[in-house]
């Protein structure tokens, strides 16, 4: 029985790792200074959350098979500096998983958005299809109770994503998966606190492609110039195949895809969601799965947790919130709303809650992000600044970044409650409210909000 300790369990994708490995029969043990929910009652229900919090060098013993690093974990964490002296093999996240998954095929989809929209349509038509797989996902998924799953089944499916593996391994996650087959969805700055530098962060993907093997199949995004430059000057590495958004119209908000079969009705909307299912539907036909078979399953695919995720429907309101917190997801977001609602009026709310988003250097990239919106509120508290150690920002001063001269930006969790209520309330038509974070916007519950 394999005996595997975890240095930062808590983490949203470790403590899933974690119970993977647990339900494979290995034995899990874990330590961090600090776990909420849902990891805390997710490892709890299985008896794996740690009975202390804080660091314990004494679990490292000889008898480990291995310690999987966290990205949470600092260089000088007691229980890794214990392992190294042990001589206890240290793996980060990536490097493990690529461990107990070498013997299987594996998919990886990669870029800066898309990437979890994506792997969880894959995973929907393999399901749909009775085909047996492994997964990592960075999101709570329909009719799957977990978000990674570790068996003997002979593929994988991975999220990988271009932030680096630990304090210990600083390159990309995504360099450690090796795949067979590849998306790339999209090449759009992001984490500046690791690539300070937009050619500092496009070149990750360049090293992504030139570490493949040859001819590894690559589906990319013909739509994304960033994307096409980076597939040319990959030296003809891969076998790659662009796609492109597919046609299709709108009835009652949502799209209908236009097929040799014909029509397709599907239940996501916006063109970037229905430029997600090219991309999974081609991996999927690579994989052996039929075009038919594909756009029979995927009509039934109602999304991944906070991605255009409905929140509330009621007379005169539409209430939906996203996780888009980068400026090309934002304008995605808004252009699908737009396109899907035309009669609405569209009232959007975005957090800064990212590091890169807090931070002043790249405000500037949100310019024109949100000019699809009726109505445009951005929201910050000061208390995320502290947390990640930035210096103070203005309400004046994210304004002017954002180049909209009625956008409205509040930095009190209250006043944003009261001023979205008021700008729901007492409209001629429709409204569709629209809450893009990867925060919580300070815990306000948007279930009450009401245009009566």
């Amino acid at each position: 029985m394999q005996q595997i300790h975890f240095i930062a369990i808590g983490g949203a994708i470790m403590h899933q790792l974690a119970l993977a490995l647990h339900r494979r029969g290995y034995l899990i043990t874990g330590s961090d200074d600090e776990i909420t929910d849902p990891a805390k009652s997710n490892l709890a229900a299985e008896g794996l959350l740690p009975p202390q919090y804080g660091w314990f060098p004494e679990k490292i013993t000889s008898a480990l098979d291995a310690v999987v690093l966290g990205m949470h974990a600092k260089a000088d964490n007691p229980e890794l500096l214990a392992a190294k002296a042990a001589g206890v093999p240290v793996y980060s996240f990536p490097q493990y998983v690529y461990e107990v998954s070498k013997n299987k095929k594996r998919v990886v989809v990669a870029g800066s958005h898309g990437k979890t929209t994506i792997t969880s349509m894959i995973m929907h038509i393999l399901k749909h299809q009775g085909i047996d797989f492994d997964y990592l996902v960075g999101a709570r998924v329909a009719g799957f109770d977990q978000s990674v799953r570790l068996t003997d089944a002979p593929l994988i499916v991975l999220e990988g994503d271009e932030y680096p593996a630990s304090a210990e391994e600083k390159r990309p996650k995504i360099f450690f998966y090796h795949p067979h087959i590849s998306v790339l969805s999209g090449i759009a700055w992001d984490h500046i606190n690791v690539f300070p530098t937009y050619d500092i962060y496009f070149n990750q993907f360049e090293q992504y492609l030139l570490g493949m093997e040859q001819g590894t199949k690559v589906f990319y995004n013909g739509e994304d110039t960033e994307v096409i430059r980076v597939i040319a000057g990959s030296g003809g590495k891969t076998d790659a195949r662009a796609y492109v958004t597919p046609p299709f119209h709108y009835e009652n908000g949502y799209p209908v895809m236009e097929t040799a079969d014909g029509p397709v009705h599907v239940s996501v909307f916006g063109r970037h969601n229905l430029l997600n299912m090219q991309a999974a539907i081609d991996v999927c036909m690579e994989l052996g799965v039929s075009e038919k078979d594909c756009y029979a399953a995927i009509a039934s695919f109602t999304g991944a947790a906070r991605r255009l995720e409905k929140v509330k429907e009621e007379a005169g309101l539409l209430v939906y919130r996203d996780f888009a917190h980068a400026p090309s997801k934002l304008k995605a977001t808004l252009d699908a709303v737009r396109e899907a609602y035309p009669t609405h009026h569209l009232v959007a709310c975005f957090e800064l809650h990212t590091y890169s988003s807090l931070n002043e250097q790249f405000l500037s990239e949100y310019s024109g992000s949100m000019t699809g919106a009726d109505d445009a509120v951005v929201f910050f508290s000061h208390h995320a600044l502290s947390l990640k150690k930035l210096p103070n920002l203005s309400t004046n001063t994210v304004k002017d970044y954002f180049d909209r001269d009625d956008l409205t930006v509040v930095d009190n969790s209250s006043q944003l409650e009261a001023l979205v209520r008021d700008r729901i309330s007492g409209k001629d038509r429709p409204v569709f409210l629209l809450l893009m974070s990867s925060g919580t916007f300070d815990g306000i519950d948007w279930n009450t909000v009401s245009s009566h």
